[in-house]
């Protein structure tokens, strides 16, 4: 007896204890003497209350403590812990009681609920994941195992779409119900900072001042999706900077991350290193239409910091200066929908494609071929048609002013109203005329690349009301479409040199290509604004304006496109236009007196070179009255 007295008390303070799992819902326990932990009790009896079936028999196969066997506390307390590792019970409390043959053993088990729901403290992550993670644990006891299971599929799928910060913290609730509530700390933006570095990346100069840019911050800001108070985002960062680098006038942008004051939230700090935004460019020499010229070329991408830009094109010649001035506008400040404007003026003087080729040459009066010169300014607004100015609108809309002296003139500067068969070359008849504007144009582009497209489409409407003013009172409206479509092909295989796109695999980029383009011009004409058929942009085979002056035209293109080698492309092509005979139209039929034919069609084959600049163009062209020539250009036709 005395044996058995010294083995209850030692049962009693070893044995009596309830532990619950760390989200478990809170129970009784009993409080119970300390004694020596080394100390061992024979073991009569195990019991296993609270459960039965499956659990009963998994409890039972899980302890070590067994009848007819001296156990100590540190045993119970192990045997306590794989119960509750076997992820089904919310509380264990151990019993221990004296019978003639030593101590019964009862693990008092408490089960957690039936599953029915997982519920998330977090702002991004979709109900149906969560659902779609745990809908096999649902109707089912909860297994915390599981659970902690479907936890690190939470976590992964947060790392997976860039919620780079974001993850389940804390214990999960759980409520009797059978509703599970998990904490999340998902990385909440504190707010964006601007950091100006040095080529180096550091953020104060040699005297341990911060370094200074000139841009203002609001520009990169802006360009920015992520905002403060939104969860971080790994994905939309990345495109939040290329956006930024886009702009041009910066040399490298890199983030980092500082710690806020609260620990569930980030600062946001974007480091920029600005690039050259401005560059002169002199330059000089000799051209048919100019005779010797002197020029200079100005620009400056980031006037003001505001990433407005600033350019000048000057030229110098023997009859005086010519001009090209513009200020850009990106975004206007405060706008929501990315308007943007740009004013120019310019004096420009071109050889008119009307006025020239054709079988028959006709000048002017002395011989000269006539010139056009164009005096003026305007304004044009841009917009694209999308509430989201972020990402790219399929629709992009632009609206302007625009007013022009334009004058016929011969090679040194002076009006020449007729040409040398009496024909006028003006709409007023004296040499010069006032065109003011209101160009209106909307466009929807839907290719999947803007240099090599192989898919997709892009489409442009246009008109041009003329307002009667001045020399010449014009009134008229010039309409133009012009549509292209693009069909993925695989007829050739000559290179391995393909271009990477989104999908997964290289995809070359050979392509039907297809381009339809009209217009018209409804009420006063003056010639010079006629349409120009033929040509590098037109139809190929025929020199620049030698198919037609019109005053209605439709043409059409198809090119097939294909790699040669790897910066090398090709391309089959057959391009056909007509004026539909309108040329005698025009006041002094320009065509019809210069012997173009107004109808005809061009094909041959070509190279595109990829450069910087885009696909440098070389075509060889036949046009159906038997001639060729190789004409060039920059970038594809359409």
């Amino acid at each position: 007896m005395k044996y058995n007295s010294l083995s209850v008390s030692i049962a009693v303070a070893i044995l009596s204890v309830v532990h619950s799992a760390p989200s478990a819902i809170a129970q009784e326990s009993t409080r119970n003497p300390t004694i020596e932990v080394d100390k061992s009790v024979l073991i009569a009896e195990i019991v296993v209350r609270g459960v039965e079936g499956k659990l009963q028999e998994q409890i039972y196969k899980t302890l070590k403590t067994q009848p007819g066997k001296a156990t100590t506390r540190a045993q119970i307390q192990a045997d306590i812990d794989a119960i509750f590792a076997i992820g089904y019970f919310a509380n264990v409390k151990v019993i221990s009681e004296d019978t003639p043959l030593g101590v019964r053993i009862t693990f008092q088990v408490q089960s957690n609920p039936v599953l029915r729901a997982v519920q998330l403290s977090g702002q991004v992550i979709p109900a149906e994941v969560v659902n779609n993670i745990f809908k096999d644990n649902y109707g089912n006891i909860l297994n915390f195992r599981q659970l902690q299971e479907g936890i690190k599929k939470l976590n992964k799928w947060y790392q997976d779409n860039g919620y780079v910060l974001a993850q389940v913290v804390d214990r999960p609730r759980v409520e009797s119900n059978g509703t599970v509530t998990l904490q999340v700390a998902e990385g909440v933006i504190e707010d964006i900072q601007v950091q100006f570095v040095d080529e180096n990346g550091e953020a104060q100069d040699a005297e341990g001042k911060p370094i200074s840019g000139r841009t203002q911050k609001y520009i990169i800001t802006r360009e920015m999706q992520l905002k403060p108070g939104q969860i971080l985002n790994r994905n939309l960062i990345q495109k939040d900077l290329q956006r930024v680098f886009n702009l041009g006038i910066f040399k490298d942008l890199k983030v980092s991350l500082n710690a806020a004051q609260d620990p569930g939230k980030v600062i946001v700090v974007v480091n920029v290193t600005e690039g050259k935004t401005f560059s002169v460019m002199p330059g000089g020499g000799y051209s048919s239409a100019s005779g010797f010229f002197a020029s200079g070329d100005f620009q400056a991408q980031n006037w003001a910091g505001r990433n407005q830009k600033l350019g000048a094109s000057i030229q110098a010649n023997q009859r005086g200066l010519l001009f090209d001035a513009n200020f850009t506008d990106p975004w206007i400040a405060g706008d929501p929908y990315r308007t943007s404007y740009t004013v120019n003026g310019f004096r420009r003087e071109t050889v008119s494609r009307i006025f020239d080729g054709g079988d028959k040459e006709v000048n002017l009066p002395n011989g000269d071929r006539a010139r056009v010169y164009r005096t003026g300014s305007g304004i044009t607004f841009t917009r694209p048609l999308s509430k989201k100015p972020l990402e790219k609108s399929e629709w992009v809309a632009s609206l302007g002013l625009q007013y022009q002296r334009v004058s016929i003139r011969d090679a040194d500067g002076k009006l020449s109203p007729k040409d040398e068969l009496g024909n006028n070359l003006s709409f007023s008849g004296n040499g010069e005329d006032d065109l003011l504007t209101l160009p209106l144009a909307v466009v929807r582009d839907r290719r999947n690349h803007p240099l090599t497209p192989t898919t997709g489409s892009l489409l442009r409407f246009s008109s041009e009301q003329s307002i009667p003013v001045g020399e010449g009172n014009i009134l008229a409206n010039r309409l133009r479409a012009n549509y292209s479509f693009y069909v993925p092909a695989r007829l050739t295989r000559l290179t391995q040199g393909c271009r990477k796109t989104n999908s997964t695999a290289n995809e070359c980029p050979q392509a039907l290509a297809f381009n339809f383009q009209a217009g018209t011009v409804m009420g006063d004409l003056p010639p010079y604004e006629a349409f120009s058929l033929g040509g590098t942009n037109s139809v190929r085979g025929y020199d620049e304006g030698n198919l037609g002056t019109a005053r209605s035209f439709i043409q059409a293109t198809a090119e097939y496109r294909f790699p040669v080698i790897s910066f090398v492309n090709g391309a089959l092509f057959f391009d056909a236009a007509t004026d539909f005979g309108t040329s005698n139209s025009i006041i002094g039929n320009p065509g019809g007196v210069r012997g173009k034919p107004g109808s005809g069609f061009g094909y041959g084959v070509g190279v595109r070179i990829q450069s910087p600049l885009g696909p440098i163009r070389l075509d060889y062209g036949v046009n159906n009255e038997g001639d060729n020539r190789i004409q060039f250009g920059i970038g594809e036709k359409f």
